[in-house]
């Protein structure tokens, strides 16, 4: 696999991209033990989220799907990601189309376990090579961990 994939911790990294068939496969020899996806089931992308449910299910990977879009980007779904991520078999591999939102959710988490600001957390995502060139998910991000 040729396709980026930035490693949080020994228990948590990000699809950079969004994965194919072979891509899901190929997690399981990695070694990964759950995928979460949180694409919406309404954009464009390689796999719906039931064929990518099937297929990771079949390589033994355990799944969960949170679809995350500017309308549902609340609170209350970072807490259910967090929850997903807390009962998830580790290693985890998180992604959605581009991983802005996989890392941003990530980063959430991680700061919120750390008791890191939102500007810290900010400025550990770019230093790990997120891109954080969103204002407004730039903006929900250090709301969301200033509150936790």
């Amino acid at each position: 696999m040729n396709k980026e994939i930035t490693k949080i911790n020994d228990e948590i990294s990000v699809a950079m991209f969004d994965p194919k068939s072979d891509d899901i496969k190929e997690f399981s020899s990695q070694g990964f033990k759950s995928v979460i996806n949180l694409k919406t089931s309404q954009e464009d992308q390689e796999l719906t989220p039931d064929e990518e449910k099937n297929i990771a299910e079949k390589n033994d990977l355990d799944y969960a799907h949170i679809g995350v879009s500017k309308d549902s980007m609340n609170h209350e779904t970072v807490d259910l990601f967090r929850e997903s991520l807390k009962h998830s078999s580790k290693p985890v591999i998180i992604h959605c189309k581009s991983g802005k939102r996989s890392g941003a959710f990530v980063m959430m988490h991680v700061a919120c376990e750390e008791n890191m600001s939102g500007d810290d957390a900010i400025d550990k995502a770019e230093q790990m090579g997120f891109e954080c060139n969103v204002p407004e998910l730039k903006e929900f991000l250090k709301s969301y961990i200033n509150k936790c």
